[in-house]
């Protein structure tokens, strides 16, 4: 290793990218780096963790006659820190330092106690230890940096910038796992044997099908090791594959034997369960995380920022965010944003709050009337229209945050009560004498962002474009987030105020950008909240080009150009067809992308073929430039209608294609009603199989009239070879979707159904 591991000033050196980064005992972290020569080399650092007390001085100094004998207690002494971030001045604080991280909350909780609950605020407490290490050294996953070893533990020199938008990543060896059981019954149990195991890697498949349960574990083992993966790749390791390979491996008497870690640490045998958890409106399930040592496990069913992004997008966000890959793979983009808030906090020298305290300020009843509305909405016109470009603010709401300084401890500051920057209809003041956590926080996102958006117009190399657009796509989605965590209760750095703050400025732009396009001659047809649908006869490029540099120089935010549609047509509720609904339209581009919004083909419950069907009965329009022509297309359109339902009816589809997905809100046994999902639950949980809140059901319908809940569906896990289902009912769901595009051009259900089963030539029904 003479080639890598050189010296500087006298300290062992080696160069090369973090790759995993976890605690492995009292006041030690373990790092794996990857060499600049390809070799995997592990070190091990020292790394104390402290929380800190804030209270009473004199309460301070009896808490530290009480803690000094304390077995969590290495050290402690008074410092100067920025105890309540909604104040620019520092407090003495009592800084502990821990002797074992993992002592770090239950020592917490007995400060509290001491203090009757009242007298001491900690800080501090929960920040995951691998992130404070990131934090504390200032780097970050898949650095590239020169690491210089020395008695006293590990010293960073970065190589490369977090700002930067063309770092380079080393070569990663990724495997795909696959393991094929031999199932006893309908649910697969962990008393059924293995079948075989399948590795993938670089294009190579290998497979291990010889030798009892024992062999094949174990040649597992020498495979994984032998090609010494960073990334292992699966489908369903979290929730039930590597507990699975465990107790199979303890069966047979081989668990210590079952190694996948770069760490000589055996895969957990216990099977435990994830967590349900509600946001946004939602229940989600999050399977409990099985941690690989040295390498990184990613459960390709069990993450968000993989599954939207690919391995760009995560490596990005892990990178800017400060989150070790194996939990970025896994966390909330919530979490994930959280952890770049926590790293500005904490090189500002601020406190990380442990229970959250800040309260939302006093309002009148009128004063709340005025404040909390959201965001604007101009109601849509029912219809069809043409000559129609959509404009819309990029990233509004982060960039308010940024430009207008919004964050919990800048708005209605007590240092500025005179500002001159005011929210709109609310007159809060705004700091003028510091930044706030979250527009710092913000700065780096849209930056790198907006550099990522000008390479892919610039790239000619396709596979550069991808990785751009993979790695601003992930930002996007943490710009997203930020927004709604303003004014999340348990946000660290979050307050309601902000949150509302921010709504009057966007309502204030949006006012502002349509007043500006009706003084040009535009129509509003549509707007909602941070974007503009606006109609002019004739309209030219240059004509939207002058209004939205104009709007960008007014307001502050860019305004930019979605699209010029060929058509558009605003939807009317379902329920009352007079009356328009904010997010229910579908259009066509000039170059011919269509987008639509509020359709079955946009929801996640939509059988395949029904989404596949409304689809295409959408590109059969787009041609259409004038209404008439539109019209004239109807009829087309509805060939698709009757080729579907000649496939159903003469049962001539793919089961696959006829599934229906439902999030379950709760427990399928906490439903008081038979609706489709919970029924599919229920036989799921009958089976074997475990079903918690959040996960995702699917079912076909097979009865759906049946007076038996239980023949009205059928679990997919439990679908036999020549099952059958409920033609009649897909048959309405298939039309239902016609009557969504069609209805308000006079095509009703009634009159579809008819013109599809007996148009041109009568289907027959039975």
């Amino acid at each position: 290793m003479s080639d890598w591991r050189g010296s500087f000033r006298g300290l062992n050196t080696i160069k090369g990218w973090i790759l995993d980064v976890y605690p492995s005992g009292p006041n030690q972290i373990t790092v794996w780096m990857i060499g600049e020569n390809g070799e995997r080399v592990k070190l091990v650092d020292k790394y104390v963790h402290r929380i800190y007390v804030f209270g009473n001085q004199t309460d301070l100094e009896g808490l530290t006659r009480k803690i000094i004998n304390s077995e969590s207690v290495a050290n402690f002494r008074f410092v100067e820190k920025y105890a309540d971030f909604m104040e620019a001045v520092k407090k003495r604080v009592l800084e502990i330092d821990m002797t074992d991280y993992g002592r770090t909350a239950f020592f917490a909780r007995k400060i509290l106690r001491l203090g009757g609950y009242e007298r001491y605020r900690l800080y501090n407490v929960d920040v995951p230890i691998a992130q404070a290490y990131l934090y504390q050294k200032n780097v970050f996953p898949l650095a590239h940096v020169s690491a210089y070893e020395s008695k006293d533990g590990l010293t960073y020199e970065l190589m490369e910038s977090v700002e930067s938008c063309l770092y380079s990543i080393p070569p990663l060896r990724p495997l795909s796992v696959d393991v094929k059981i031999k199932k006893q019954g309908q649910a697969t149990r962990f008393s059924d044997k293995i079948d075989k195991i399948t590795l993938e890697h670089n294009g190579e498949s290998v497979t291990i099908d010889r030798g009892d349960e024992a062999d094949k574990i174990l040649r597992f083992v020498e495979a994984v090791k032998h090609i010494d993966p960073d990334i292992i790749f699966t489908k369903g390791g979290d929730s039930f594959l590597f507990p699975y390979l465990a107790h199979r491996a303890f069966a047979n008497g081989a668990l210590e034997k079952l190694i996948l870690s770069r760490e000589d640490v055996p895969l957990k045998a216990r099977r435990g369960r994830g967590r349900s958890y509600f946001s946004y409106g939602r229940v989600y399930y999050k399977a409990p995380l099985r941690r690989l040592y040295g390498r990184i496990h990613i459960d390709v069913e069990n993450t968000f920022i993989y599954d939207a992004c690919g391995l760009e997008g995560l490596i990005e966000v892990s990178r800017t965010c400060r989150v070790p890959l194996h939990r970025a793979a896994r966390a909330s983009i919530g979490s994930i944003m959280t952890s770049l808030q926590l790293y500005t906090a904490w090189k500002d020298e601020i406190l990380i709050p442990w229970k959250k305290r800040e309260p939302e300020s006093f309002k009148t009843a009128w004063e709340l009337l005025v404040a909390d509305r959201g965001g604007f909405v101009f109601e849509p016109k029912i219809g069809f229209h043409k000559d129609v470009v959509e404009v819309d603010f990029t990233s509004m709401f982060p960039m308010l945050m940024l430009t207008r300084n919004i964050s919990a401890e800048t708005v209605q500051c007590k240092c500025c009560p005179n500002s001159k920057l005011r929210v709109p209809e609310l007159g809060y003041n705004i700091c003028e004498k510091r930044r706030g956590i979250v527009p710092k926080t913000l700065e780096l996102l849209l930056r790198k962002r907006l550099e990522y958006k000008r390479l892919m117009r610039e790239t000619v190399d396709a596979n550069c474009r991808r990785t751009y657009e993979a790695r601003q796509a992930a930002l996007k989605w943490i710009l997203v987030t930020c927004f709604g965590y303003l004014g999340y209760r348990n946000a660290r750095f979050g307050k309601v105020d902000a949150h509302i703050a921010v709504c009057a400025f966007a309502r204030d732009a949006l006012l502002k950008a349509a007043r500006l396009a009706e003084e040009r001659g535009f129509e509003v047809v549509h707007g909602i909240v941070d974007s503009l649908w606006i109609k002019k006869p004739g309209v030219v490029p240059k004509d939207v080009a002058d209004l939205c540099q104009e709007a960008s120089s007014r307001i502050g935010v860019p305004l930019n150009v979605e699209g010029r549609y060929r058509w558009i047509v605003f939807l009317p509720s379902k329920v009352l067809p007079e009356v328009a609904v904010l997010n229910r339209y579908y259009g066509v581009f000039d170059d011919g992308r269509i987008k639509m919004r509020g359709l079955e083909a946009r929801r996640s419950d939509t059988p395949p073929l029904i989404r596949n069907a409304q689809i295409e009965m959408i590109n059969v329009l787009s041609r259409a430039i004038e209404l008439n022509d539109f019209v004239a297309k109807i009829p087309l359109a509805l060939r698709v209608l009757k080729r579907e339902a000649e496939k159903i009816l003469a049962g001539n589809v793919e089961i696959g294609d006829l599934l229906v997905s439902k999030r379950l809100s709760k427990h399928p046994n906490e439903y008081s009603h038979d609706v489709f999902h919970a029924v599919a639950a229920r036989q799921l949980t009958s089976a074997g199989f475990d079903v918690y809140p959040g996960q995702k059901v699917q079912y076909l319908i097979v009865d759906a009239d049946n007076k038996n809940p239980n023949s009205r569906v059928k679990a997919a896990q439990l679908i036999g070879s020549k099952e059958r289902y409920d033609a009649q009912k897909y048959l309405v769901m298939l039309f239902e979707a016609a009557e969504t595009l069609f209805e308000v051009f006079g095509y009703d259900l009634n009159r579809i159904r008819s013109e599809v089963l007996y148009g041109e030539r009568q289907l027959i029904l039975n």
